[in-house]
């Protein structure tokens, strides 16, 4: 954790030294509140062509408590976007790193295979690229699509059973998976 707050301090030092006028704007991912997980994110103008996006997700609840289903989790992600033309329109690039912290069970993860009839508690982070365009809707708003791609290395606690809980022990694994999908909402303060 403590490196990815240094890596989020260092790009937003220098991204920001002399920077004459910044934009700001706050923005909610419309495909997290579809899987229930409440969000809400920053982006920050740090040039042209440049900007800072760190995004916050909370899921604290169980879809169904009869059959223990639920998808917990707390995530942090910040990116680094480069625009094509300019700050908050159009095609960017981005560089995005994250942490989470998870309790899922009895729901199947996309991409991962086997996952309904288990529960598993952990942690991830990893490391990817991502491409997006934004439309501007009107003065202050603006709808952004956007994909990425990456390595995501995890570490968890699996468990046998959905309900009951027997521990089957701990793993790890390293992935390349899809690391971000959104269709976000953006209201532009400055």
């Amino acid at each position: 954790m403590r490196r990815l707050l240094l890596f989020v301090g260092v790009i937003w030092w220098g991204g920001t030294t002399g920077v004459a006028a910044q934009q700001v704007a706050v923005k909610t991912n419309l495909l997290y509140w579809a899987t229930s997980t409440p969000n809400v994110g920053a982006e920050f103008g740090l040039g042209d062509r440049t900007t800072l996006d760190v995004s916050f997700g909370y899921n604290p609840w169980t879809l169904n408590r009869a059959e223990n289903r639920k998808v917990r989790h707390v995530l942090v992600m910040p990116e680094f976007r480069y625009w094509l033309c300019e700050s908050f329109r159009g095609h960017f690039f981005g560089l995005h790193t994250g942490y989470t912290y998870y309790n899922i069970s009895g729901v199947g993860i996309p991409f991962h295979s086997g996952t309904r009839g288990s529960r598993y508690q952990g942690w991830a982070t990893g490391l990817g690229l991502s491409y997006g365009y934004s439309w501007v809707l009107g003065r202050r708003w603006n709808l952004e699509a956007t994909v990425g791609l990456g390595y995501v290395y995890t570490d968890y606690r699996k468990y046998d059973c959905v309900t009951c809980g027997d521990y089957l022990g701990r793993q790890s694994k390293h992935l390349f998976t899809p690391t971000k999908a959104g269709i976000t909402l953006i209201y532009r303060i400055k």
